[in-house]
């Protein structure tokens, strides 16, 4: 390792793991199916159609993962675009599960549709290049916390709903910071 730059396995500057980091996705996505068969007491029950969002969940995160690992030597870039695909997968996988706001189906849940839309169209206007990066995750963060906002102006969320939801703006925040410390 040099300076900011990171010179990988496959001599490229690449990482050359990422066949760790699908099998990384597919141990987690086996992980439900071995709870499921092993320990039916854990009270995991998946259907097929979890399986297939949890996957298609995973592959987004782990292709966007490549293109952005690919992207750039620095390695602050590669940290932050690493944040920011690991902090929108835990977005939606939450959402998904059990809900940030309230439970699952709760309606003010589509407003995290807002900040992940923030973040992907931020990016691709960016076109991933590193100045842009900080101007998205930053608006991302500032996304973020508007709905915690909008969500205790509704007043019918528990307090550490909306702790949680303002906190996740951290991640954003420090993806930006990091993005500018890669220009």
């Amino acid at each position: 390792m040099q300076g900011s730059t990171m010179q990988g396995f496959d001599g490229r500057g690449g990482i050359g793991l990422h066949p760790w980091l699908w099998a990384g996705a597919a141990g987690l996505l086996l992980l439900p199916a071995l709870a499921m068969r092993f320990y039916p007491q854990a009270g995991v029950a998946w259907t097929a159609l979890d399986f297939v969002v949890m996957g298609v969940l995973l592959a987004t995160a782990c292709g966007a993962l490549e293109l952005g690992l690919r992207r750039a030597r620095a390695l602050a870039y590669r940290a932050g675009f690493a944040l920011a695909v690991v902090t929108a997968l835990l977005t939606a996988w939450v959402n998904l599960a059990v809900g940030m706001l309230g439970r699952e189906g709760d309606p003010a849940n589509a407003l995290f549709v807002a900040v992940l839309a923030v973040a992907a169209l931020g990016s691709a206007r960016a076109r991933l290049r590193a100045p842009g990066m900080v101007r998205a995750m930053a608006a991302t963060a500032m996304m973020q916390l508007a709905v915690a906002g909008i969500a205790m102006g509704m007043g019918r969320f528990a307090p550490v709903d909306l702790v949680l939801t303002a906190c996740f703006a951290l991640p954003w925040a420090l993806a930006a910071v990091l993005f500018r410390k890669a220009r």
